[in-house]
């Protein structure tokens, strides 16, 4: 699996990841990339024959704390802080999506 990494595949993840990377750069991901994958592909062939499915390690055993209701922060004190507090006690953020 990890031969058929590209170029074309580190360029395209780093510009899923916003990443500018220089050639070198390109080419050590790259090899790092393989390696992960190359992992993957390794854990995929370990035999789980036998081994009981868990969801959650030690789940019935570690106590939940019970759920208390608090009353919220004040709409006045969560947007003190704020840089520029939007209409109807919102926060103004960025645009992030184009």
């Amino acid at each position: 699996m990890a031969s058929l990494l590209t170029k074309a595949d580190v360029e395209r993840i780093a510009r899923l990841a916003h990443l500018e990377l220089n050639d070198d750069e390109q080419a050590l991901f790259a090899r790092q990339l393989a390696r992960i994958l190359e992992y993957a592909e390794r854990l995929e062939n370990v035999d789980t024959t036998g081994v009981a499915v868990t969801w959650y390690p030690g789940a019935e055993n570690e106590p939940l704390r019970p759920d208390v209701p608090h009353p919220s922060l004040a709409t006045g004190d969560a947007l003190a802080n704020a840089p520029a507090p939007g209409p109807r006690g919102l926060f103004r953020v960025p645009k992030v999506i184009g």
